[in-house]
């Protein structure tokens, strides 16, 4: 049923009001009577928004229902990356079981979008993918999923995965991906050159993993500008993570931000607790996209994260050290909006004509929904009912 009028609630924590919801879209905000056997869902008063959008994850990775993972590797990137190339499949990680947790507990705590990079190497093929993309057909109506074809292990040090991502470009991957073009393949020109030949190819956004910090990381992002200005790419590149922007180089950092603001660089951040982060209240003020996301929950990198933005919102906001109300609502902000305008997706928001796509947030103002991390008490994917109270309408497997 794409029908529904959904009674007293607060769009965007402003006056009570209804929306009415018909053929999936939001037809209507004030006050109505129901149409013959339209349903009617009451609100109970909670705080209305747009539906939270994960703008960086990997729903290819957890373990989540599983049995525990006993993680006692260093904490070095490449040794992380390494093991579980090499280890998934024996341990279990099934990609399309595995992504269907990760996505319906996603959908149970108020996501409708997500964007997820998938590990695409020589070892696996496009094996991944296709579990992850079956998990895109199943979740049809419940939750939207645009993959990134992420070539985790490398480009350059990993040969045959620049066909690999060709033939992912070409068999339905929404973005192409990128890692630490200097930390792992050790080669920024080669791996940069590649990733622009095939976006251009296949007229498809990047969005690059770039972990490399300091000035190793601002020269790569240098380069990057270099390749969105000689291929007329502004505004079709994210970088994730961008920990480059929070070392302390003050104007250094602002003269890389005034490129990314110039040619249109969205920033995905995780809000990593272990790394230095981009300045969500900096970006915001210079006008650059961000959007936000859990990036891997509790996986063989590590056992922290939950399938919930509210509870990555409150990551993200502390990371930054943010306390105001008008701190906390920016939050809320790249939790919702902010993924929406990264991943340039249409007719979100809580407009008339917009698509019904929404959760309800428990909380007296943005501000204390952000905080409060609640159960949500109902969310919407186009006029229909897909979780209440923090439970999904789908089952997991």
């Amino acid at each position: 049923m794409t029908n529904l009028l959904l009674r007293n609630v607060r769009p965007y924590g402003g006056a009570n009001s209804d929306l009415l919801i018909r053929d999936g879209r939001i037809d209507g905000v004030g006050r109505f009577e129901p149409a013959p056997d339209m349903p009617v869902e009451d609100g109970g008063g909670a705080i209305a928004i747009p539906g939270l959008i994960d703008a960086h994850t990997h729903l290819d990775k957890t373990t989540w229902g599983m049995p525990w993972h006993e993680n006692n590797r260093r904490a070095v990137l490449r040794e992380r990356i390494d093991f579980e190339r090499e280890n998934r499949i024996a341990i279990g990680i099934d990609p399309h079981r595995q992504s269907m947790r990760h996505a319906i507990g996603l959908a149970a705590h108020g996501a409708t979008h997500i964007r997820s990079h998938v590990d695409i190497d020589p070892v696996h093929g496009l094996s991944i993918v296709d579990g992850v993309m079956e998990t895109r057909e199943k979740l049809k109506g419940v939750i939207d999923i645009e993959i990134v074809a992420f070539p985790q292990s490398g480009v350059m040090v990993m040969p045959g995965t620049a066909e690999l991502l060709d033939e992912a470009l070409r068999q339905g991957c929404e973005v192409l991906g990128g890692i630490d073009p200097c930390g792992i393949d050790r080669d920024p020109k080669g791996q940069l050159d590649i990733l622009f030949a095939l976006a251009v190819k296949h007229q498809k956004p990047i969005d690059i993993h770039l972990h490399e910090a300091g000035d190793l990381g601002a020269f790569t992002m240098e380069l990057m500008f270099e390749r969105i200005r000689a291929n007329g790419m502004q505004g079709k590149v994210a970088i994730s993570h961008a920990f480059a922007l929070g070392m302390n180089d003050y104007l250094r950092v602002g003269q890389l931000i005034e490129q990314i603001a110039e040619l249109d660089v969205a920033i995905l951040t995780t809000g990593a607790p272990s790394a230095t982060v981009p300045s969500i209240m900096r970006l915001k003020q210079a006008g650059v996209r961000v959007g936000a996301g859990c990036d891997g929950i509790r996986d063989t990198w590590g056992p922290w994260g939950q399938p919930d933005m509210l509870d990555r919102a409150k990551v993200v906001g502390m990371k930054n050290g943010l306390r105001s109300d008008h701190e906390l609502e920016h939050v809320l902000n790249i939790v919702s909006q902010g993924g929406a305008d990264v991943m340039r997706i249409e007719g979100y928001g809580l407009a008339e004509g917009c698509n019904a796509d929404l959760t309800l947030l428990a909380g007296e103002t943005l501000a204390h929904a952000v905080v409060e991390v609640a159960p949500r008490p109902l969310v919407v994917k186009g006029g229909r009912v897909i979780a209440r109270g923090g439970q999904a309408v789908v089952d997991m497997p």
